[in-house]
């Protein structure tokens, strides 16, 4: 421990460690708390907990004040099977809480409870970095789902969310008018192979070319059924503007209802 830092552990035995050294922004978003922790620990991969058999869980750091000792002390946190695992980490004693997410996280991995995620064998990423990426992605409740459903709703009408059109059919829609028949589909640029926004990968090209082919292909299988059930099937880009294809869904539902049966395609 520095000189410096001695002197700041005995000061505070007169008095508490300020806020800004271990209190988080209030009001911070998911995504500003996870961007926190990825800088602090030096990238989002650094930020691993080893589970074996090639599987990581993503940790973070939690600072808490323990006001009888007036310390600081780092916990890191990570989810396993459902449950909140928490390991001590040590104590912190910077004068800003950034510094001591910093300290917190060498101190993690020096003593061997935190880790950086590495490809496991036989994974189909061709490096760690894709995989997380790849692996935080969501098949549901994607930030353009929820722009869209919040300008539907704006407007008034209801709608069941991530449901199959058909029963005995293993496609789930992203919105669904159940009365009217009507499916609609968010699609992701990359994924569903954008005509506009789509990049191929500069690695493993075979292999995402196939997986993006063999979506599209899905995607039009599942067109084709919907449509022969009498159902209306309507694809929306992730680069769409939601209240444009708000109003495109709400023309097709509406036009539907006045129809009557809702059997016209």
């Amino acid at each position: 421990m520095t000189e410096a830092a001695s002197d700041r552990q005995r000061s505070w035995k007169d008095r508490m460690p300020p806020d800004r050294a271990w209190k988080p922004r209030a009001g911070g978003s998911k995504e500003s708390r996870a961007t926190e922790q990825d800088r602090a620990a030096g990238s989002r991969l650094a930020r691993a907990v080893d589970l074996g058999e090639g599987r990581f869980a993503r940790a973070s750091i939690a600072l808490r004040l323990y006001r009888g000792t007036r310390r600081i002390r780092a916990y890191l946190r990570w989810s396993q099977e459902g449950q909140t695992q928490e390991r001590y980490v040590g104590e912190v004693d910077a004068d800003t809480r950034a510094a001591n997410l910093v300290r917190a996280w060498e101190m993690a991995h020096a003593a061997g409870l935190a880790t950086t995620e590495t490809v496991p064998p036989g994974s189909w990423a061709s490096s760690a970095a894709s995989r997380a990426v790849m692996s935080a992605n969501k098949g549901r409740d994607t930030k353009p789902e929820k722009l869209l459903r919040s300008a539907l709703h704006r407007h008034g009408l209801r709608y069941r969310v991530g449901v199959r059109p058909l029963p005995d059919l293993r496609r789930t829609a992203d919105v669904v008018f159940t009365k009217v028949r009507v499916a609609v589909f968010v699609d992701g640029c990359y994924w569903h192979g954008c005509p506009e926004h789509h990049r191929p990968a500069k690695k493993g090209t075979a292999f995402w070319q196939e997986k993006i082919t063999g979506n599209r292909a899905r995607d039009a299988e599942t067109n084709e059924i919907l449509r022969d059930a009498g159902w209306l099937v309507i694809r929306v880009w992730e680069h769409e503007d939601p209240e444009l294809a708000a109003q495109a869904v709400i023309r097709a539902v509406r036009s539907r209802q006045e129809g009557g049966d809702g059997k016209q395609s």
